[in-house]
């Protein structure tokens, strides 16, 4: 498994019909820096607003996903963001002079030929993953639709549709393997039944919609009076019913639906920003199931994120006793802010400190409420980032570390004498010219009392005799 971010080898475009607006876009995907993500810039608008492919911006799923951040609105996103992450593309910034995506075919398969033309770039950063650990489930009774999502150590999808069709039957389609999404699954394309075609025309929508670019199921007899209305619609003298469908003389493969149900679930996954290591079974998906999944599963991982990364037990032995610490850490009385360390490795730790109210700041910090200056929260995660960071060189004794920078500080409840702070650090990338960045928590009993972003530099300024 690819465990490093990637991003383009080089710049790729791409120009066609938006297939509800019908509007003629220019779209081009170009390489981004680490931590950029897959954002959309409005290139056409006043000032180039851009909005991130998250499940938070998503603002419609009628006919496609919409996502929309201020002025920034783009629709029918997920046929490029599903060639984009599913080939491996983690950074990418898509410049596009309209309101909706090219449609193409209706599938992503140019989307995919293109990147493999230009090749990926593999970069420093490590890549993000959602772990599932336990089963969770989305479910809309009454359509029959149900998402579930197990604990697994690769990602996988099996999707099943059952649209009550005597023409396109039970299909089921599955992804067990990336390498197979070219072949099997970016060709498949977008489909409607003949019947939902005129409330969508009511609808304003599919105005770049034709038979070029998308399968139309019929269900029923067509008379020849609708068969002249539907060479009107798309402007077309040769349009006839085979096999069922419209003018589609020969399908992909014989489960194309359930593929191109399998493709946008692919790219509406993507909006959760992060890989996802699990198991997924989806009967009867849509783009709205598809994004409320992944919505509920961002607060699943923020509120996991809001517990602690390492279980603590005061029965074991410190990996770091005060003594160790000390050698590592240059504070003193009364700075010093960890007790003891009980869980160490080369990008995180976790450390206790005991609150009790004999501590000096309790004079002033207050009198008749003693609380825990949250300065000091910030120094007690400080502290356990700097003993990572120590870990890490040579010497520590002839090195100190000075705070950068201090972002994103959030207190979720007080700290007081009694209290015993579990006190986590993160490393977020790898250290690089002495710089180092964490992730700090602070939990109390297990519930979240402080986090911040934490930016540090590592300097050598002693010598030992």
């Amino acid at each position: 498994m690819q465990t490093k971010q990637q991003t383009l080898g080089s710049v790729i475009s791409f120009a066609g019909k938006g297939l509800h607006t019908g509007v003629t876009v220019n779209m081009t995907v170009n390489p981004a820096d680490e931590n950029t993500g897959i954002i959309f810039r409005r290139i056409d608008l006043e000032g180039t607003p851009s909005v991130p492919a998250l499940c938070e911006y998503v603002t419609d799923t009628s006919r496609g996903t919409t996502i929309e951040k201020g002025l920034a609105k783009v629709s029918t996103i997920e046929h490029i963001v599903s060639a984009l992450w599913t080939m491996g593309v983690d950074n990418a910034i898509i410049d596009i002079d309209g309101p909706e995506t090219p449609i193409m075919d209706g599938s992503a398969r140019e989307y995919v030929q293109r990147i493999e033309e230009v090749g990926i770039t593999t970069q420093n950063a490590e890549r993000k993953y959602y772990e599932v650990t336990e089963k969770q489930v989305y479910t809309i009774p009454d359509k029959g639709v149900a998402i579930i999502i197990y604990p697994d150590d690769e990602f996988t999808v099996s999707v099943h549709i059952d649209f009550n069709s005597k023409i396109v039957g039970n299909q089921y389609a599955t992804l067990d393997m990336y390498s197979k999404y070219t072949e099997d699954i970016a060709p498949s394309r977008t489909f409607c039944f003949l019947h939902e075609l005129e409330p969508l025309l009511k609808m304003n929508l599919i105005k770049g919609g034709d038979l070029d670019n998308a399968i139309v199921v019929v269900e029923n007899p067509v008379s020849d009076e609708q068969l002249e209305h539907l060479k009107r619609v798309f402007n077309k003298e040769d349009i006839r019913v085979t096999g069922g469908y419209l003018n589609n003389l020969q399908l992909r493969a014989s489960n194309e639906l359930a593929r191109h149900k399998l493709l946008d679930l692919l790219g509406d996954f993507a909006l959760l920003g992060m890989r996802i290591k699990g198991r997924v079974w989806a009967s009867r998906p849509g783009h709205y199931a598809n994004t409320e999944f992944m919505k509920q599963l961002l607060v699943s991982i923020r509120r996991d994120g809001e517990k602690p990364a390492f279980k603590y037990s005061a029965a074991k032995a410190p990996i770091m006793d005060i003594n160790d610490v000390r050698k590592l850490l240059p504070h003193r009385y009364p700075f010093l802010l960890i007790d003891k360390v009980f869980h160490i490795d080369e990008k995180s730790i976790g450390a206790i400190k005991n609150i009790t109210a004999n501590e000096p700041q309790f004079s002033g910090h207050f009198p008749d409420e003693p609380v825990m200056p949250g300065v000091l929260l910030v120094e007690a995660m400080a502290q356990a980032g700097g003993i990572v960071a120590m870990k890490s060189v040579d010497n520590p004794e002839e090195y100190s570390t000075y705070f950068l920078r201090i972002d994103g500080v959030r207190f979720k409840r007080k700290v007081v004498p009694g209290d015993t702070m579990q006190i986590e650090a993160h490393m977020v990338e790898p250290m690089r010219r002495g710089i180092a960045t964490f992730i700090g928590k602070i939990f109390v009993g297990g519930q979240l009392a402080c986090e911040a972003n934490l930016m540090a530099q590592i300097v050598r300024n002693k010598k030992t005799e």
